[in-house]
């Protein structure tokens, strides 16, 4: 099969709704070639029924990213499906209620502490525990919401957000021996089922409307999952270390 992935094997996760943003990189993966395994927490159900409405139905494996036994047994469980990874999706984070909507001098270390664990210390546990699946390199990729500013309410998902950019840094650092490359898409604000736990999210959606220089539809991830497949791809072969941002241009423009 021809196509910008052609052969390439690559674990995905992230996928909840069909509105994922990780859904329409594993859809567009496919198109383009790969073979693609999704990872689910918590309603696996969920997930098992969206991956049916890929092109070509995933296999599922379930994954919580702050269980050291799912994280230490996922090669294995990988290996059931396909023999090896080229690429390595990072598309997951929470952060508890009382982390969000403006009460970010109350939030308590517990809280904080949860928010970081699963939305910047997975990037690293992520990437460690594919290594001995990625013995010929490959691309990991990770998604943000530019943390270089703080954004009202986002309040401590931005400094986990943050933390996550920093640790891709590093992951580039430390794994271009192994010929493996570490990037962030940072996407504009889509209607995901994440960004529905963000309270005021609409606030995000009015500014990019207006102020995107080339526009930014709130509902179309595909500008946003081509950018990860291009990064997954090989035609980047000396890129890493960086954050692409996919927003419409926003980012570029004076508040």
């Amino acid at each position: 099969m021809s196509g910008l992935l052609a052969g390439k094997r690559l674990l995905v996760t992230g996928v909840i709704t069909d509105a994922s943003i990780a859904f329409s990189v594993a859809k567009l993966a496919q198109e383009n070639g790969a073979t693609v395994v999704l990872t689910g927490f918590g309603r696996l159900s969920l997930v098992e029924r969206i991956a049916k409405r890929l092109p070509e139905p995933a296999p599922v494996i379930e994954l919580d990213v702050t269980n050291q036994e799912h994280l230490d047994s996922l090669t294995s469980r990988v290996r059931e499906h396909v023999d090896g990874l080229d690429g390595v999706v990072h598309s997951i984070g929470f952060a508890p209620q009382s982390a969000l909507g403006g009460t970010f001098l109350e939030t308590p270390w517990e809280d904080v502490a949860q928010a970081l664990h699963v939305s910047t210390y997975s990037y690293k546990s992520l990437a460690t525990a594919c290594l001995p699946m990625m013995d010929h390199g490959g691309s990991i990729v990770g998604m943000t919401f530019d943390a270089t500013k703080a954004y009202p309410l986002y309040d401590w998902m931005g400094v986990a957000k943050a933390g996550l950019e920093s640790a891709s840094r590093y992951l580039a650092m430390y794994l271009g021996k192994h010929g493996i490359r570490s990037n962030i898409v940072s996407a504009g604000p889509l209607r995901t089922m994440a960004a529905k736990s963000i309270p005021g999210f609409s606030d995000f959606e009015d500014a990019w409307t207006q102020r995107a220089p080339l526009g930014w539809n709130l509902t179309d991830p595909e500008p946003t999952a081509r950018a990860v497949c291009a990064l997954l791809s090989d035609w980047f072969p000396a890129t890493t270390g960086e954050m692409v941002h996919v927003d419409g241009g926003y980012h570029a423009i004076a508040a």
